[in-house]
């Protein structure tokens, strides 16, 4: 049996070859998987907002923007490069009607910025599963780099 490895809200783990890397309740957040596929490092990022505006950043794996700048460069320090990471997204629902538009829609804001700030740090996103009504596990394999999304109603999704 693989061991295991479960990233909490506002967390990351990374895990480098063999394991499992997993997050749970992937409502309005996302999952963010980063792979450098040579090295076999893999990371799991469970931001839940899209930008730190907390004074002093004290948990910068809640955000998009400051989890995936920090998870980069920890990634960096241990062997990876920037050229060869990739990623992979899931999560983002709209989980509650809630009136005033758009500002309204965590998931939706989420997803924006998860992007933005790949395509900022120069990180391909190369597949996802996002928005929708439902709530998602997300598993991520650092030995293959493949991300199964497991959700309730509809057949797991590779991606």
């Amino acid at each position: 049996m693989e061991s295991k490895i479960t990233i909490g809200i506002a967390d990351m783990k990374m895990a480098k070859g063999s394991g499992m890397l997993v997050t749970y309740a992937l409502g309005s957040c996302i999952g963010i998987c980063l792979y450098d596929p040579k090295i076999k490092l893999a990371a799991l990022i469970h931001i839940m907002l899209p930008l730190n505006m907390e004074p002093g950043r004290k948990n910068t794996m809640k955000y998009a923007d400051t989890g995936i700048r920090e998870t980069l460069k920890m990634m960096e320090a241990k062997g990876a490069s920037r050229s060869r990471i990739t990623a992979k997204i899931a999560g983002g629902a709209k989980m509650f009607e809630v009136s005033g538009g758009s500002l309204g829609n965590i998931g939706q804001r989420n997803i924006e910025s998860v992007r933005m700030h790949l395509k900022r740090e120069g990180i391909q996103l190369l597949k996802e599963d996002v928005g929708g009504s439902v709530a998602r596990t997300l598993l991520f394999d650092p030995g293959t780099g493949l991300a199964c999304v497991r959700c309730y109603g509809r057949p797991e999704m590779i991606i």
